[in-house]
């Protein structure tokens, strides 16, 4: 084990002056006399008479039900309950225990999690909502009436202006994820101990780990537009039709390879920040605790952000009417080709929509992540007994060995 006590790498050796658990047999009680022997002296024999009846006299109560006339208990041969020392029972997590975890951990923390989420969405939203209003290019006017190469032209032209549009956006909330996510994941793994943790200590343990982490999720990043070049280029060097329908073949395969990457190394970030990894090894390690449970862990991952857009949606849509009315835009402009001119009372409602969202959203996402890597490792490696033992449970010191 290392200095960080339940979240080292399995095979990692043991720290200094302590030794490997190994059983050994309890000495004799008098000093002397061997073990496993009879006593000389023993008690006379006892004289045996057949048992009487007990519901034959008068007064006597009826027999009581169960082995040796005591009562039979329910529940014998039930494993006892797991040790819960914080927000999840130690032993393999079901959906709704991670669910439900990484919403108790925000809950019980949420001056840390919360508080620094909610701070990081203001800085952004304001960086965002300037840019929309005075940097990102207007929409491009698309003539609806426009066929081929003209359409083709204004179809490129409008594409490359979203993408213009949407890139700083983007960049700025992937950013604020990832300083959200850093500061949950420790945030989690203090919660899964029950120990207290304030926001000075979650960015001193979590700052070493955030430029690691933005080149983890630069390289995820760069790997996806890897495969998409090389499903979709071919079709798009052929042309014609033949090159479309390769183009289209292309891309459907590139979309499953990059799903099955995303859901492999989902579990990379919690591993750089919790077992200090590099980023190359954060990959692998994400990847070897995925395999063999990639359905699980995809269906785990696709119910969180379909849970999370639902929200979102369901919160953005009051504050966007809101918006659109007290910016009295017409509801028609949002279908003309150039779409419609919004005005500050539009930027600022939605932002607080959006600021709303993404201060409750993103640290959930980060800690069902978190909760997942611990499930995983619970499952493999028998990180339960680890984290006993760094919560101080009875039963689970340094000297009791691991089955």
């Amino acid at each position: 084990m290392n200095d960080s006590p339940g979240w080292a790498t399995p095979g990692s050796a043991p720290s200094d002056g302590q030794e490997a658990a190994i059983p050994r047999p309890s000495a004799p009680q008098d000093g002397g006399a061997p073990t496993g022997q009879w006593s000389p002296e023993q008690p006379p024999p006892g004289q045996w008479s057949p048992p009487s009846n007990p519901g034959s006299g008068p007064g006597n109560r009826p027999p009581t039900p169960g082995w040796g006339g005591g009562p039979q208990r329910p529940d014998w041969g039930m494993k006892p309950p797991a040790a819960k020392p914080g927000v999840i029972p130690l032993r393999p997590l079901g959906l709704g225990e991670i669910l439900d975890g990484s919403v108790s951990a925000l809950r019980a923390h949420w001056r840390t999690a919360l508080g620094f989420s909610l701070a990081v969405s203001v800085v952004v939203q304001v960086a965002v909502t300037l840019m929309q209003r005075y940097l990102l290019p207007k929409p491009t006017t698309v003539d609806p009436n426009a066929s081929g190469t003209e359409a083709l032209r204004q179809a490129s032209e409008s594409a490359r202006t979203t993408l213009l549009s949407l890139a700083p956006a983007s960049l700025l909330t992937m950013i604020a994820t990832l300083f959200t996510a850093s500061i949950v994941t420790v945030v989690i793994s203090r919660s899964v101990l029950g120990r207290p943790v304030t926001l000075s200590d979650a960015w001193a343990e979590a700052r070493p780990r955030i430029l690691p982490l933005i080149g983890l999720t630069l390289l995820v990043a760069l790997i996806a537009a890897t495969v998409m070049a090389v499903g979709v280029g071919p079709g798009l060097l052929v042309g014609a039709e033949a090159g479309a329908a390769l183009a289209l073949l292309g891309f459907t395969a590139a979309c499953v390879v990059i799903l099955w990457l995303q859901v492999s190394l989902a579990l990379a970030a919690p591993a750089l920040m919790l077992e200090r990894q590099s980023v190359l090894a954060a990959l692998r390690r994400s990847a070897k605790l995925v395999r063999g449970a990639w359905w699980r862990t995809f269906g785990i991952l696709a119910l969180t952000y379909l849970l999370v857009f639902l929200v979102s949606f369901l919160v953005s849509i009051p504050f966007g009417v809101v918006g659109v009315i007290a910016d009295g835009t017409d509801i028609s402009e949002f279908f003309e080709s150039g779409g419609p001119s919004l005005g500050w009372p539009f930027l600022i409602i939605t932002g607080i929509g959006e600021v709303i969202v993404s201060t409750l959203l993103y640290p959930f996402v980060a800690g069902v992540m978190a909760l997942l890597y611990v499930d995983q490792r619970i499952r493999r490696e028998a990180l339960d007994l680890d984290l006993a033992r760094a919560a101080g449970l009875p039963g689970h010191d340094a000297d009791t060995p691991r089955s």
